[in-house]
């Protein structure tokens, strides 16, 4: 009986009770596993062919009889202990299994063994009174046979030989970094490291703890073996730091930390609105030049159905992305090639409920579609000096918004021709010799159907944080529309 059961709520999954040993990987070698493509994936046969590798890189033939080269010294194959090889080699093994005896095998998540761990009922090594395996130098500098010490139901859950999981290491929830050690993680969040677990005959320190976390390239070699598993779980999400550097920038801007007391600026113009609107009808906002989404989520707070419309797909991918997951992995720079990891997190800003009530489309603010009207409130944050034709825009809203509704406005007012075309301009020019203004460009578009709410214009400052020491630090003006009847 090689399987046992172990199980990680709320799935099943079972086991090989021992690493895999030279022995049964022979017949993988036999079966001319490392002659044929269809068993390795695309990254592991690339590696194959380069290697032109033919059995593991420690086996040695020796006429009809194999070798196994170790530390020290070359011995008569041991068949029974376990096989020392990479990922890339290890789950062209599983694959190859996976046909000969028509089950699902691979090799174990990083959840599905830790729960194995959990089962084997080893304490961590500082409470150890003798090791209790092939652990730390204990019994020697070499590996022994997989059947020698057993972990509860299971042997070799710890030590013998590191054990690949399928796993790509990645940062759990609150991970930083720590400043005496800021090359040894994070460089391995690439999608290209696999975690190993469990330690080798050769691993002291805390490398066998339960909550270790050690990753090495694929095709690496570091005293690893495997055990496979039969598993229907699906494999984890591993996330991808988003490392663009606009849209992790704008991720920080509206999810990161507030910057000099200057309060979140996406949360602070749907406040404003909000407050604006009072006690007018709350079904339908739009949210136009949304970015990633904040404003729109805190909109849906009190709104039943908000839309969400941003021209940059990347931008909407990440709103998506929150709504689907609750949660995005973003990667800031620090200075230079130096980088910080973060989360924006809906959960903890209390927008998990209420997404749920938001919609985001990618599209053009100054071509919106037909569909895309009715609404109570209109918000257009730090949009309109980034249009090409902003008056198109705003001659459109008034047969978007319904009667008393609003549309709030707010802008730098940073008019710049490699957005807007100069005579594309609201403002900031000299017309018939005198100064012009964006808000008396605002009065003249918007008066014959807007009324401009007393208390307007407002200034809202925002800070947008590009690297820890370079802040853009800039002061938006307000304006909020009523919408005359008729």
């Amino acid at each position: 009986m090689w399987w046992n059961w172990a199980r990680t709520a709320p799935v099943d999954f079972a086991a090989a009770r021992y690493l895999v040993s030279n022995g049964e990987f022979l017949e993988f070698v036999e079966a001319g596993g490392y002659g044929e493509a269809r068993w390795w994936s695309s990254e592991g046969d690339a590696w194959r062919r380069f290697a032109a590798a033919r059995h593991p890189t420690f086996w040695r033939r020796d006429g009809n009889t194999w070798q196994l080269r170790l530390i020290a010294e070359v011995r008569e194959m041991p068949w029974d202990w376990p096989v020392e090889v990479n990922y890339h080699e290890a789950a062209a093994f599983c694959a190859w299994k996976s046909a000969q005896t028509g089950e699902k095998l691979r090799l174990p998540s990083e959840d599905e063994w830790r729960r194995l761990r959990d089962l084997s009922g080893l304490p961590d090594a500082d409470a150890w009174h003798e090791a209790p395996g092939q652990i730390a130098l204990a019994r020697g500098c070499s590996p022994c046979p997989v059947d020698r010490y057993r972990h509860g139901e299971f042997y070799d859950v710890v030590g013998n030989v590191w054990q690949w999981t399928e796993t790509p290491i990645y940062p759990f929830p609150g991970f930083e970094v720590h400043p005496y050690y800021d090359d040894f993680t994070v460089p391995t969040f690439d999608q290209r490291h696999n975690l190993i677990k469990g330690g080798s005959f050769i691993s002291c320190g805390n490398e066998t703890q339960r909550e270790a976390r050690y990753a090495f390239r694929r095709h690496f070699f570091q005293h690893a073996g495997f055990r496979y598993v039969r598993s229907a779980n699906p494999l984890p999400e591993v996330p991808v730091y988003e490392s663009d550097t606009l849209v992790a920038q704008y991720c920080d801007f509206h999810y990161g930390p507030t910057h000099f007391g200057v309060a979140n600026y996406p949360a602070a113009m749907a406040e404003l609105a909000l407050e604006a609107l009072g006690d007018g009808l709350h079904r339908r906002a739009l949210d136009i030049g949304c970015a990633v989404g904040r404003s729109s989520l805190e909109l849906a707070r009190v709104f039943s159905e908000v839309v969400g419309i941003d021209f940059s797909a990347r931008f909407i991918q990440v709103g998506v992305q929150l709504q689907n997951r609750g949660r995005y992995p973003y990667a800031v720079t620090e200075e230079g090639e130096l980088q910080s990891y973060h989360w924006a997190d809906l959960a903890e800003l209390g927008l998990q409920e209420c997404s749920e009530r938001v919609q985001f489309f990618q599209g053009d603010a100054s071509n919106l579609k037909p569909r895309f009207r009715d609404f109570d409130l209109v918000l257009a944050a730090n949009l309109i000096d980034r249009l090409r034709e902003p008056r198109r825009f705003l001659e459109d809203m008034a047969g978007r918004i319904r009667p008393g509704g609003l549309l709030v406005i707010s802008s730098p007012y940073t008019w710049l021709e490699e957005f807007t075309p100069k005579e594309h301009w609201l403002g900031g020019f000299k017309k018939d010799g005198e100064s012009f203004s964006t808000l008396q460009g605002l009065h003249a578009i918007l008066d014959a159907h807007f009324r401009l709410r007393p208390g307007f214009p407002r200034d809202l400052p925002f800070v947008i944080r590009e690297t820890a020491r370079k802040f853009q630090h800039s002061i938006a003006e307000v304006t909020v529309w009523e919408r005359l009847p008729g």
